[in-house]
């Protein structure tokens, strides 16, 4: 669950990515779920929002860059009280969306001890990352996020450590 909900707030912490770039197809899972979150932030709402921000403030300001390209952020998250709510069926319904030339996985995780899942993926267009969708479940849970927009991955990387964003090391190259 810590992983599932990283990569959520991520997604919608950063804030990074005209509309949905693809389908949930998930209002089958709305019925049975215990907890659901339905957030959908169009362009418009997000320029809105950054105008509070206040450019000043270090982390204000990379936020505000970070937003400046998004169309949107979409996000459906289904809490369940039981087990088996949702099928694999319903993750293979949005991950079949999510296929080449534009769409590649960049990050898979699964935890065999817990159930969880959860994987990264980005849209890329003339060679520039124009979205990111993030699914993750585990056996009481189901989340699909789609970021819209231009995705600026520099300012990304600058946000590690803030935001709920993991801070990643640089790995020192290898001796020879």
């Amino acid at each position: 669950m810590r992983v599932i909900r990283t990569l959520l707030l991520a997604g919608a912490a950063v804030a990074l990515v005209c509309a949905q770039q693809f389908k949930f197809n998930l209002d089958q899972l709305a019925g049975k779920a215990s907890e659901t979150v339905d957030l959908s932030l169009t362009g418009s709402t997000l320029r809105f929002a950054a105008r509070f921000l206040d450019d000043k403030d270090p982390d204000d300001a990379k936020v505000k860059k970070l937003i400046a390209g998004l169309e949107g952020i979409y996000i459906k998250s289904f809490e369940f009280k039981k087990e088996g709510a949702w099928s694999p069926a319903d993750l293979e319904g949005v991950r079949s969306q999510l296929r080449a030339p534009e769409w590649s996985r960049i990050v898979g995780f699964k935890s065999a001890a817990e159930g969880e899942t959860a994987e990264v993926w980005v849209r890329n267009e003339k060679e520039k990352v124009t979205g990111v969708a993030i699914l993750g479940t585990s056996p009481k849970s189901f989340t699909v996020v789609n970021i819209a927009g231009a995705v600026d991955l520099e300012s990304l990387a600058e946000l590690g450590g803030n935001f709920g964003v993991p801070k990643l090391e640089k790995v020192p190259p290898r001796q020879r």
